[in-house]
């Protein structure tokens, strides 16, 4: 039985005088991403970054580490976590909806990451799901504010397949005005039977986006480079902080191959050297499509 998606934040969303408990749980995933380490290619030891102090050099602890607000050269103001935290912010644990918008009137530009929303609670089911089905039905976007990792978002809720998504949006002034970055372009007119050329190679090849036609080739490659050397006994041990790695963590690249066909093909021991284990394949979740009214594509302008 597959276990609950890890919830990413929770709290309530407010519609007027009705509240909702929610959680958001991501909707990317990184099963799919290969994560590379920095080794050092004379001892054969793992490059790791450290918090170091600029004066004395030394690694600094944790508890040690407080946030701070520069507000000249040189000049800081300083605030530790306490102080953060009692910054009193109602949208730190209530996503309240003050308005919605035409499905296609945001402009993708705006857009960042994407959260499945999910009731949090047998009670809260019916509301999320009234609310689901009326932005459905008007074909709005919910428009509101939330905090998340020490930052206050903007961000849109609407309906995907038989639940809702919220995604953040940038904030106006976190996109570059287009004229100022297309200024230099010439406006000059084009011969019209180059056009019409594009536009015949355009219609030919139009057809419904379909995201699952397309593969990241680099990370193919890359597993596949990874798995003939593992073939080829290729296999370097590499030390970590705490000493010579063992059997069990010579290979980082392994997470990276469980997705790979070839991933239960063993590389034949050398003198010295563990050999891997052989990955498991897993099966990629179902994902849901999102249910939105295509966007208008237009350039940001002032």
């Amino acid at each position: 039985m597959a276990s609950a998606p890890r919830s990413f934040w929770k709290g309530h969303m407010r519609l007027a005088l009705v509240t909702i408990p929610i959680r958001l749980v991501s909707a990317a995933s990184s099963e799919d991403k290969i994560a590379l380490h920095q080794v050092d290619r004379q001892s054969n030891s793992r490059i790791r970054y450290q918090k170091v102090s600029a004066d004395t050099g030394k690694v600094v602890a944790a508890d040690d580490i407080v946030q701070g607000y520069e507000i000249e050269p040189g000049k800081y103001i300083l605030l530790d976590d306490d102080t953060l935290e009692s910054l009193k912010l109602s949208t730190r644990h209530t996503l309240e909806l003050t308005q919605f918008v035409e499905a296609c009137s945001i402009d993708p530009l705006y857009f960042e990451r994407p959260y499945y929303v999910l009731p949090d609670g047998d009670f809260a089911e019916e509301g999320y799901r009234v609310i689901r089905d009326a932005l459905r039905s008007a074909k709005k976007y919910g428009i509101g504010q939330l905090t998340m990792r020490g930052r206050e978002n903007l961000v849109a809720l609407k309906p995907c397949g038989d639940g809702l998504m919220l995604e953040t949006l940038r904030y106006d002034d976190e996109i570059k005005d287009a004229d100022n970055v297309f200024a230099g372009l010439s406006d000059s007119k084009l011969q019209p039977q180059l056009i019409d050329m594009a536009l015949d190679l355009i219609a030919a090849r139009t057809a419904a986006f379909d995201p699952s036609q397309f593969q990241n080739h680099y990370a193919k490659a890359l597993r596949e480079l990874v798995q003939s050397k593992l073939k080829g006994g290729e296999v370097q041990a590499v030390s970590d902080d705490d000493g010579p790695a063992s059997s069990g963590t010579i290979i980082d690249f392994m997470d990276a191959l469980r997705r790979s066909p070839a991933a239960d093909a063993k590389a034949e021991p050398k003198p010295r050297r563990a050999a891997p284990k052989a990955a498991a394949t897993t099966t990629p979740a179902r994902k849901t499509k999102s249910v939105t009214s295509e966007p208008k594509a237009s350039a940001k302008r002032r």
